[in-house]
């Protein structure tokens, strides 16, 4: 983990500020700090925890995660693996289902590029095993996804589904 850069983070958070066009104390008010520890932040002089990061990150309808990047608390790699899950589960035109073959899918290319998988994958897969063990067909991992591509449809490890055998009226 990087060490934080408080002042980089506080010349950002000034910048995003009069960008919203907030001064100190409204932001203070709206993220729910001490406008004395907020000026403190800006300045540099303070290390906010990611728990401050993330009320002031609302306040200014920002990424909490870029912030977290800013201050030294989460690196460029992990934030951009987080955004992606965040903007997955926050698709309202998908369904809960839908949304963890995403996910997974997600998680199997990155295995295949050689990149570590979060602790998140390993508490998806015990989740969908053990939804699996109880029969809750809503969590089915192995179920055929139709992506709507021209290739045709995909399963969830991304190999070509076969088309579903129905019986014939003969």
């Amino acid at each position: 983990m990087a060490s934080l850069n408080v002042g980089n983070l506080g010349e950002y958070l000034r910048e995003q500020r009069r960008t919203a066009q907030l001064s100190l104390r409204q932001l203070a008010d709206a993220a729910g700090v001490s406008n004395p520890y907020l000026s403190q932040i800006e300045r540099g002089l303070r290390k906010p925890s990611a728990d401050v990061l993330q009320q002031v990150a609302k306040a200014l309808r920002i990424s909490a995660e870029t912030l977290y990047v800013r201050a030294g608390i989460l690196d460029e790699k992990e934030r951009d693996e987080l955004e992606t899950r965040a903007v997955i589960l926050a698709d309202p035109s998908i369904n809960e289902r839908q949304k963890q073959v995403l996910l997974q899918i997600y998680e199997s290319f990155r295995k295949e590029n050689g990149f570590e998988t979060s602790s998140y994958d390993d508490e998806f897969t015990r989740a969908d095993a053990d939804a699996d063990a109880d029969g809750d067909p809503r969590v089915d991992a192995d179920a055929d996804v139709d992506t709507g591509t021209a290739e045709g449809a995909r399963t969830a490890d991304g190999s070509a589904a076969r088309p579903k055998q129905t019986p014939s009226a003969g």
